[in-house]
C-alpha cells in the first residue's frame, strides 16, 4: 500500500493510507532519511520504501511540495525582502509561488499596494482568516502546499479557518516590538480534501541566500519584471547595477518597482559575499 507521511515524531511516523491515519515505524530504513511529505510504501504496518521525490526542503524538512503560499499582512511590518527570496526559492525548487495578503479586514489599501508591486511577478490573493474570503486559498492547494512567511502574519489562523477547527497553534503579536512569536514547532500535513494537503511548518521566517542554490549570475533570470527591459542592456551579461543598462533606466523611469530593484541588489551582494566563503 502507498501512503503519505503526515508527521514525524522520533522513530514513529503518522502516515495517511487510503484515507486512514496510521502511526507506524520504518523497516530497514534510516529514520532521519524519511521526511514529512514523502510518498511511501507500507507493508505490515511499517514503512518499507520511500518513493522518488519531486523536491526536498531541508529547512523546514518537507518533501514533494507543489505550491508555496507566501503570507504577508499589514501587521507585522511586511518583510518584502523575504517575500522576494521565497519567490526565487520556489521557482528554483519547481514549486509554484502564490502571494497571499492576510488580514485584509485591517487594511484594504495594503492589498492594492501589494498587487501593484508584484504585478506580472506572482499571483496575489487577498483574504482574511476571520471571514469566508479565506476560502479563496483552497483553489491553490494542489498536492502538498506549504504556507510561508513571517511569524504572526496569520498562517496558523488560515489553516484553522480552512479546516474549520483549531489544529494549529495561533501565536500572539507584540505591538511593542512589532514582532510575532513563532508557535509552530514541528512540520505536519493536514488533508484539506482527498490528495490535497496543507503543511503547517516552522523555518520559513528567515531564508539565507545559500538556500536559494543559485549564483549571482543566475539571479536576474528569476525577475520576470526585469526581462523585457533587460533586452535593452548593452551587454547580455549585464548584472543590472550600472552602465548602459535597460533595467536601471526602467527603475529610474518608474517602470520597475524601486523596492523590488533594491531587494535584487541586496540579494545579489549577499550571493557574491557567500561565494567568498
Amino acid at each position: 500500500m502507498k501512503g503519505v507521511v503526515l508527521q514525524k515524531n522520533a522513530d514513529k511516523f503518522k502516515v495517511g493510507v487510503n484515507g486512514d491515519i496510521r502511526f507506524i515505524g520504518a523497516r530497514n530504513l534510516k529514520k532521519e532519511g524519511i521526511f514529512v511529505g514523502d510518498k511511501v510504501e507500507v507493508e505490515n504496518e511499517v514503512i518499507s520504501k520511500v518513493l522518488e521525490r519531486k523536491n526536498l526542503l531541508i529547512r523546514p524538512p518537507l518533501a514533494n511540495v507543489d505550491t508555496l503560499i507566501i503570507v504577508v499582512a499589514p501587521v507585522p511590518k511586511p518583510d518584502f525582502l523575504l517575500v522576494d527570496k521565497l519567490i526565487i526559492f520556489s521557482v528554483v525548487k519547481g514549486i509554484k509561488p502564490v502571494l497571499c495578503v492576510n488580514k485584509t479586514d485591517l487594511d484594504g489599501m495594503f492589498l492594492k499596494e501589494v498587487k501593484r508591486i508584484y504585478k506580472g511577478v506572482v499571483q496575489v490573493e487577498g483574504v482574511s482568516s476571520l471571514d469566508e474570503s479565506v476560502m479563496k486559498i483552497k483553489k491553490h492547494i494542489k498536492g502538498i502546499t506549504a504556507l510561508a512567511g513571517q511569524s504572526a502574519v496569520g498562517k496558523s489562523s488560515i489553516i484553522n479557518a480552512l479546516l474549520k477547527k483549531n489544529v494549529a497553534v495561533v501565536g500572539e503579536f507584540s505591538k511593542k516590538v512589532e514582532r510575532g512569536k513563532q508557535t509552530t514547532r514541528i512540520v505536519e500535513l493536514y488533508e484539506i480534501e482527498k490528495g490535497r494537503f496543507l503543511a503547517d511548518t516552522a523555518g520559513f521566517s528567515k531564508l539565507s541566500e545559500e538556500y536559494l542554490e543559485i549564483d549571482e549570475g543566475e539571479l536576474k533570470s528569476y525577475y520576470p519584471d526585469f526581462l523585457k527591459y533587460a533586452e535593452k542592456c548593452r551587454y547580455k551579461s549585464c548584472r543590472h547595477t550600472g552602465g548602459d543598462c535597460g533595467v536601471l533606466r526602467a527603475v529610474e523611469e518608474g517602470k520597475i518597482n524601486i523596492m523590488r530593484y533594491e531587494n535584487y541588489k541586496i540579494i545579489l551582494a549577499n550571493l557574491k559575499n557567500a561565494k567568498k566563503f
